[in-house]
């Protein structure tokens, strides 16, 4: 199963969180802070918002930030994705 965004959505996949601190100490899963960063797996096509054109910039395999609680988190297949609006994207990591 697929997921296929409409509009102005775009489907991001987080990047997996750094299990160890710089110095080798290993976090427990409860100590890990959620990271910001993720992956653009699907994007949508764009078209008219609030009787706005939105153009998408966005490609899948772009990384992003986003706001910490951004989105909507959906379970697909056992992976974990989350749904936000191109606006809600705050940078492309380059």
């Amino acid at each position: 199963m697929t997921l296929k965004p409409l509009f102005d959505k775009v489907v991001l996949k987080q990047v997996e969180a750094v299990e160890t601190t710089k110095a080798g100490i290993l976090l427990p899963g409860s100590a890990q802070e959620k990271p910001q960063v993720s992956e653009v797996v699907a994007v949508g096509p764009g078209g008219t918002v609030d009787g706005n054109k939105v153009e998408m910039t966005l490609k899948v395999g772009d990384k992003v930030i986003t706001g910490k609680y951004s989105g909507t988190e959906v379970k697909l297949d056992g992976v974990e994705y989350t749904i936000v609006s191109q606006s809600d994207v705050l940078a492309i990591i380059e």
